[in-house]
């Protein structure tokens, strides 16, 4: 018998794992057989998505809950166009995340696109492989890159060369770069900051993620409160002096505390007008300063005082031993941590149920769920009018619980973005909360929810229609029939993909989750809640100021 051939297109497969992936998400055509196949055999998991948008957001979601590169495996041409929304999501993100594509570089296929321009223009780096001699160090850079320069990089993988012999070994896989500390010095004016201040609050961000110890430290040893950006969210859960989630998410109570900050530090995060509300929680005189590991990013979506270049944890340390174990009231004052107690969650706040047992109240469904649910879960929430329940009303254990693909504000990401957030932690119940719009754009993606076996619990928030465009545009008489529709028995659909499934119009309908949470749990559950439409979500007009 003939042994097969080793081409270029199994080099490059074996380098990625090799460099350090573990997963690739994707579906697989002719331009990517091979070298799907060449990861899946160097040891590699290979998890096929229905739809290259799917398979796209579900190795971003990996690669954000795991903090492991991941790898998008797409077919030439349309398949990488259908995966672009999804790969602009993860690089607005920064996620490292390395896109392996096919290339037809043939003007006279059906299948070209000039890639490399539809990769930058989307903000991912391109490289192509350029010849067998090169390409496993191409292969492996691309990784490297994608991990030390926190990005997505689209690596081209041209027909005529992946299917020319391969030569040579796999190179090994190449250290990072490695946190950058900071410069001597550098923490010094933070350390100032930090000692004059008597009201600081921290808002830590993406690049804050993992180094809760070191800022709650620090935070104990100034008196600051401890508040997050919506991927960061559930990073302090469990200490005393958490805001949650600044920003249009915050509660009353946290935006009335950070507003009244004298200082404000934030932790890997950008500061921006989400985070910020555009400015308005930031008190006119107070000082403003941002850590970051890129001098770039530093003052780039607002003004601040100024900024410290360096690793969050490695500043962090830095600062907190530099202040001393002094430990100031500072925020942390006795009518602080008595308002805290009463109201640090948006459930805690008095509302008016709208319910009229046809339809639910989704604060009434969402603290229900949030109820039942068991503590240890991995939530992952679409875009609409609807997100902020699940945001706010569902609590997380910490950041590792919470995956929020929502840097380009696409509807439809939510059910994949909870199976890459499922597949990276396995020790959770995965939760996907959607709208309608969402779940019908996604729904494709049902299908590998069963077939994976995952025991996740679907939440529809069904308001047959897309709701901010009904809230934002009814009040001022415009015709909604373009944003209105009939509703849709997403139970039916879920039962036909194999789930079970309950439609929730009321409180006692969710006597249903807890039939399914007592077990066996055998297949996913669908919870299609019929919920009120009559008016907008809180965050609704703050997230139009955007727009």
């Amino acid at each position: 018998m003939t042994a097969a051939r080793r081409t270029v297109a199994h080099t490059v497969g074996e380098a990625l794992v090799a460099g350090g992936v573990d997963t690739a998400f994707g579906v697989v055509g002719s331009g990517n057989f091979v070298a799907t196949n060449a990861m899946v055999a160097a040891g590699a998991r290979y998890v096929a998505a229905r739809h290259e948008g799917g398979a796209a957001t579900m190795a971003d979601a990996y690669a954000r809950t795991s903090g492991r590169p991941a790898v998008l495996t797409l077919h030439q041409g349309c398949g990488l166009t259908n995966a672009l929304t999804g790969i602009t999501e993860a690089a607005k993100s920064r996620t490292p995340l390395v896109v392996l594509t096919a290339e037809a570089t043939s003007r006279r296929s059906n299948f070209f696109v000039d890639q490399p321009a539809l990769a930058e223009a989307v903000g991912a780096v391109s490289v192509r492989v350029t010849s067998p001699e090169h390409a496993a160090d191409q292969a492996a850079a691309a990784v490297a890159t994608a991990l030390d320069e926190r990005c997505v990089v689209v690596l081209n993988l041209p027909l005529d060369v992946q299917q020319r012999d391969a030569p040579g070994a796999v190179p090994p896989a190449r250290a990072g770069r490695g946190a950058r500390a900071p410069e001597p010095g550098e923490t010094d004016r933070l350390v100032e900051a930090l000692r004059a201040a008597r009201r600081p609050v921290f808002v830590a961000g993406r690049g804050a993620r993992g180094a809760r110890e070191e800022l709650a430290r620090l935070a104990d040893r100034c008196g600051a409160l401890l508040a997050t950006s919506a991927v960061a969210k559930g990073l302090f859960r469990g200490s005393d002096w958490d805001l949650d989630v600044s920003g249009g998410f915050a509660t009353p109570l946290a935006a009335e505390l950070i507003a009244g900050a004298d200082l404000i530090v934030g932790w890997g995060c950008a500061l921006n007008m989400w985070t910020m509300r555009h400015g308005r929680l930031i008190a006119g005189d107070a000082v403003v300063v941002q850590v970051d590991d890129e001098a770039a990013a530093i003052g780039a979506q607002r003004e601040v005082t100024f900024g410290v270049v360096g690793d969050v944890r490695a500043v962090a340390g830095a600062a907190a031993a530099a202040v001393g174990d002094e430990r100031p009231e500072g925020y942390r004052t006795a009518e602080v941590r008595e308002a805290l107690a009463r109201r640090r969650r948006w459930r805690d706040e008095p509302f008016a149920d709208t319910g009229d047992g046809e339809r639910i109240d989704p604060r009434v469904l969402t603290a229900a769920l949030d109820d039942l649910l068991p503590a240890e879960r991995v939530v992952a929430v679409d875009s609409g009018n609807f997100m902020g329940y699940p945001s706010m009303f569902l609590d997380v254990p910490d950041e590792h619980g919470f995956c929020f693909t929502q840097a380009f504000q696409s509807v439809g990401l939510g059910l994949a973005t909870a199976i890459g957030a499922a597949l990276a932690r396995p020790d959770r119940l995965p939760v996907a909360a959607l709208g309608d719009g969402g779940a019908l754009m996604g729904a494709a993606e049902l299908e590998t929810v069963v077939r994976l076996g995952l025991p996740m619990v679907v939440i529809v928030y069904d308001d047959a229609g897309y709701g901010a465009e009904v809230h934002h545009f009814g009040p001022d008489g415009h015709p909604l029939d373009t944003v209105r529709f009939p509703e849709t028995d997403f139970a039916a659909i879920g039962r036909g993909y194999g789930y079970a499934a309950v439609t929730v119009r009321r409180p006692a309908d969710l006597d249903g989750v807890a039939g399914w949470l007592a077990g066996p749990r055998s297949a996913p559950l669908l919870v299609d809640a019929k919920v009120t439409r009559d008016q907008p979500s809180w965050w609704l007009e703050e997230a139009f100021r955007g727009h």
